[in-house]
Order: C-alpha cells, then structure tokens, then sequence
C-alpha cells in the first residue's frame, strides 16, 4: 500500500524531533544534517527508536540539508552526500521495521537565514536550494514522499510545492508555522493558507512547531476539512525551557498523549511531533488514538472576528513632499556623548529655523554610545516643534527589541525612520560589546511595512496601522555605480520610501549616480550625502578609516596644500559647496552630514541649499 493510500484510509503516526535529540548528545553547534556521514549510526539509532514507539512515518535527517544552510558549517558541497546518506538510513529503518513504514524527504524553510556580512537571500537563490535538495532526495528513488516543513513564509512554501511538484507525482507534505494560534506571519489565517496550499496540489496539508499541544488545538478548531488533500498536525512538546545553559522540554509524553484524539477528531491524517517530542512522546500519540478511522466530518469553530486595524492619526512627510518640486536638504546631528545637551539642542532649532526638512539623529555612529536617539526625538518633536528622523539600527537590538522601539516610536508620534544595519560593535570603543544583527537592514524594511498594515511580524491583529516613512542608505562609493544600483531597487521593492546616501567627496560620482539610476528607471526619492571636511587630517581619516567613504585624489590634495596654507576650514567647506552644486544639478535631496558636532558649518551649507531654491523661482 502506497503512504498515499494509506493515509485515505486511516490516521497515521509520524515520529517526533530529530534536532531534540542530536542537540543532547551533541549540543548547538553541530551541523546535524552532517552527521548522516559521520554519525550515521546514531541517526539510525533515532529513527528505530521512533518506529519501535510506533511511528507509521519516519522522516529524513535533511531539514537543513539545502547548500545555503549546510555552508555556514563549510559543508555545501557535500550536499547530494548528506542528502543521500540520510535517505539510506531512513530506508535502512524503514525496511528493518516489523510495520509498515514510510519515508518521507524533508525539505525545511531556508528564509530568515542571514548573515550579517552579505544581504538577505533573493527569492531565486531560495528556490535553487529547494530544487537541489529535491532533486538530491528523489534521484535516491528510496522515498515515499517528500515533507516541506516549517515554513514561517507561506509564499516562500507556495514557491517550493510548485517546485517539487514539477520535479515528482509522489505525495508532498506542506507544514507551515505559526507564531500566534490560527494566523501566519503575514496575517494569513491558518485554514486560508491550507485551502491555497490544497489548490496547489499539496497532498495534505498543516502545521508543524513553535506551538505546544494546547494553542496547535485551538488553531486547528478554525480549519475545515480540504477537499483534495489530508490534515497532518505536528506540534512541539510545549514551551522550552534553559537549563544549565541547554534548552529543554519540561512537557510529559502523557500530556501529549492526551491530544493524540483530539488532532484526530479535528481532521488530521497525519499526527507526529516537532521540537521537544522525544520515542516517549510519540508512544503516547499511539496510546492516545481511540480509533485509526479518519474523521469526513467537522464542526468548524470561527475565530472571534477581530476589528480592522484603524487607520493612524495623519502624519504628514513634508520633506517628502517637497522634495519631489524642490530642494529640501535634511541635516543629521549626532546625539551627545555627554549629558551636555543645550548645543545640541541650539542646533537643531537654528537648522530649522533654516528650513531643515528634517534633523537626522544617527544611531550610535561607528558603535560607540550616545544619549538615545529615540529621547532627543521625542524632545525635538514635543518641545521645539522639531520634525525628528531617527535612525535604526539592527546592530543593538534583537528582533524582540526591534518591535518594541517600533511601537515606541509610534506611540510617540515619531513617524521617520532610516533603518541601517549599523556598525559592528567590534568597532566602537567598548571592548566586549557585541552585535545583534537578528535581521538585516531590509528585513526590518518589511517589518515596519508590516506595521504600517497594522500587522506585527507573527500576525497579530494591532488594531491600529502605523504610518511610518521608511528610508534606507546607500553607498555610492564604489567602483560600479550601476551595479550598486541594483541595491536601490531591491530596498526599494522591500519599502524604502526614500534613500540617504553616504557622503560623497567625488563630485564625478554625483553624475554617475545619475545615469544610473536613471538607465535603472529608480524613481525613489533620493537624499545625496555631503560632509563638509575641517581639516586633511580629517580627511585623511575619513578616507583610510571611516567605512564607506573615499575621497578624490584632487580633494585629498586641496586639503594637504590648505593645511600647508592655513585656511583648512574654509577650503573644505567651499568642497562642500562644489559638491552641493553638482548634486543640486541633478537632484533634489541633500543630506548634510554635520562634522563633529559643528552644527553652525552644517547651517552655512543648509542656507547654500536653500538659496537655490529662490534662484530657481
């Protein structure tokens, strides 16, 4: 009997974590997939353990045996070796076992993978792992099926059914993952996904991880029976708990068996188990069946409708605004190091007073403290009148953090933001501090997008939509503008309102970065960096040691000769003025960025810029 046919006919119990088991004997940093080859022996131990507690469906130690995973452990051209080596044994299992048991390929999510050094993967990349992979598991020709599991993006698992489909005619199974019971990440409930996935030609499908027994029940009361596919249920042990430095499941196998009937009377056909699920846990699933006969039937229980997500308080951008008929130059101040802040404060109400678009208030500028961006904001905004842009950064702030200042910012009116990933910390000047990077500079784009449809990142309904304008920075200071270019275009399609670029000391780059936007068709506001120089002293730090700024040779040469002359303040800032010229000549945004401190040379440039304006009346 195929798995096909037998999971028409009856319940099916499948085995439990894999990951949980490894991680116990062999910690986190092992690369588990890689053990197929080294350590064959143990993962066979695992896979007969489960099939003694019962398990009618084993699965493959292949979740993250993709090329992208497998090469943070320098493993990536091994890939077809583990996939195969895996497969082997589960068939090794499968056909020592006294019951019938079935193999299925497994195939986990690879979205969310980053490294802080590269950007996020493109859509393209994602889905050649998945084609690999596939293709690696069904050239074995030893499997039953394939399982694509914990998936947290329902389009990135939509992309990867359509590939796999095309690869084989063998049943696939399709889990997503919720953070929240009853609703994805995007906002998609849980029976929508499942109906689309169905369509799609997803032989079952359902739901697997981040949620224990109890909340996988209650999502699973809201979804009704497909039409053309199975339901398969596979839930963690509970919430994990940190012991001595581990992570452990503290959840008995006896309260797991006690939701073994229930998933069957709510329309699973499939029943196993994810983090935390041990041989114990998935015996007691078996225990707990009080028949194998699928349900046909189901009383579907409606989620509680939840209000629509109001609309936030009209927020105006006016630098966006009037950038698209004029020139607007906003001009970044960095927050005290001190709690000196009266000339900060003078500052910033004189650049106003001059027509600043907004005050850039940087985020720990090459990793060393300052007073919060976030209060001087709020300060400008509530006591001067002062429209305040904040920058972001994912270096200080891990992904729980990051959604808190965002609905900090919110809730305080503060409605600008240029998100960057920021410095390494290794770079500051406090020894020991580390990085967070827990999402790249356009994955927390997506994230405030996300904000902006009144959705958190796990789905929750926040009943009011936020209005942020989201920026994003750019280096034009490259070899290949054109290509950099392509950057633009990516941020932008990921919800970059506008772009601030790093300061440009090359006035033939300002051009250039023309062209090349205009031969890409990018018609995102653009704010053009410029940095007036004090001296060749810091213009020589700028070019050798400041990341992402270079200076022309002429420049470097006109601030050796000023330092000779004694005019070093002057000479830099009629640079500056050059520079504003020839990014005037094609853009309508500037970006001033104030040296040390120096808000009154800032001013100076700010006037230059607006003088423009009334010559252009």
């Amino acid at each position: 009997m195929s798995f096909k046919e037998a999971l028409q006919q009856q319940v099916l119990i499948a085995d439990g974590a894999m990951g949980t088991l490894l991680y116990s004997q062999y910690g986190v940093n092992s690369a588990f997939e890689g053990l197929n080859l080294t350590h064959g022996g143990d993962i066979l131990k695992i896979h007969q353990a489960y099939i003694a507690a019962g398990a009618d469906v084993i699965q493959t130690n292949t979740y993250a045996a993709n090329r992208i995973k497998l090469n943070r452990y320098g493993l990536a051209d091994k890939t077809k070796a583990i996939n195969e080596a895996a497969v082997s044994l589960a068939h090794t299992a499968q056909i020592a076992a006294e019951h019938p048991v079935y193999v299925l390929g497994t195939i986990g999510g690879i979205a969310g993978v980053t490294d802080t050094e590269i950007e996020p993967l493109t859509a393209e990349e994602i889905d050649a792992g998945v084609q690999e992979q596939a293709t690696c598991l069904l050239q074995t020709q030893a499997i039953d099926g394939l399982l694509l599991e914990t998936y947290y993006d329902i389009n990135e698992l939509k992309r990867a059914l359509k590939i796999v489909c095309a690869l084989t005619d063998l049943p696939v199974v399709t889990n997503v993952t919720m953070y929240e019971p009853g609703v994805l990440q995007d906002g998609t409930p849980l029976n929508t996904a499942l109906q689309d996935l169905a369509a799609l030609g997803a032989d079952v499908v359902g739901a697997n991880c981040r949620l224990g027994p109890y909340n996988m029940s209650r999502a699973f009361e809201s979804v009704a029976l497909p039409k053309t596919a199975a339901l398969a249920i596979y839930p963690n042990a509970g919430l994990p708990d940190v012991q001595d430095g581990k992570t452990v499941y503290d959840s008995p196998a006896e309260y797991f068996e006690n939701y073994s009937d229930t998933f069957r009377r709510q329309g699973a056909h499939l029943i196993g188990g994810c983090c935390g699920t041990t041989p114990a846990h998935i015996k007691g699933l078996v225990a707990g069946l009080q028949s194998r006969q699928p349900v046909t039937t189901k009383k579907v229980t409606l989620p509680a409708a939840e209000a629509v997500p109001t609309a936030a308080d009209p927020r105006q951008h006016d630098f966006l605004q009037r950038v698209q008929h004029e020139k607007v130059a906003l001009v970044e101040l960095d927050p005290p190091k001190t709690f000196t802040t009266a000339k900060f404060f003078r500052g910033a109400q004189a650049l106003s007073q001059a027509g600043a678009g907004a005050i850039t208030l940087s985020d720990g500028p090459l990793a060393n403290p300052t007073i919060s961006n976030v209060a001087l904001a709020a300060q400008l905004k509530y006591q001067y009148g002062i429209t305040p842009l904040v920058h972001l950064t994912t270096r200080d702030h891990n992904l729980i953090g990051l959604q808190s200042e965002i609905m900090g910012l919110h809730t305080l009116g503060i409605a600008n933001i240029l998100v960057i990933t920021g410095d390494p910390a290794k770079v500051g000047d406090l020894p020991g501090a580390t990085s967070v990077y827990d999402l790249h500079s356009v994955e927390l784009m997506q994230m405030i997008k996300k904000f902006n449809a009144g959705i958190s990142p796990t789905g929750r309904n926040l009943q009011e939509k936020t209005n942020f304008a989201v920026g994003g920075a750019f280096n034009p200071n490259v070899r290949n503008v054109e290509r950099a270019c392509k950057m633009i275009t990516r941020k932008s399609a990921y919800g970059a309102d506008f772009i601030i670029t790093q300061p440009i000391f090359d006035v033939t780059k300002v051009h250039e970065l023309r062209l090349a936007l205009d031969e890409q068709g990018i018609t995102t506001p653009i704010f053009v960096g410029v940095m007036p120089l004090l001296s060749f002293h810091n213009a020589n730090f700028l070019h050798h040691e400041v990341p992402g700024i270079r200076l022309a040779d002429d420049t470097l040469a006109r601030m050796q000769q000023a330092e000779a002359d004694g005019n070093e303040r002057e000479v830099g800032l009629q640079i500056a003025k050059e520079t504003i010229d020839a990014i005037c000549a094609d853009f309508n945004g500037v970006h001033i960025n104030t040296p040390l401190r120096h808000h009154e040379i800032s001013l100076e440039l700010l006037n230059y810029v607006q003088a423009k304006n009334a010559v252009s009346v």
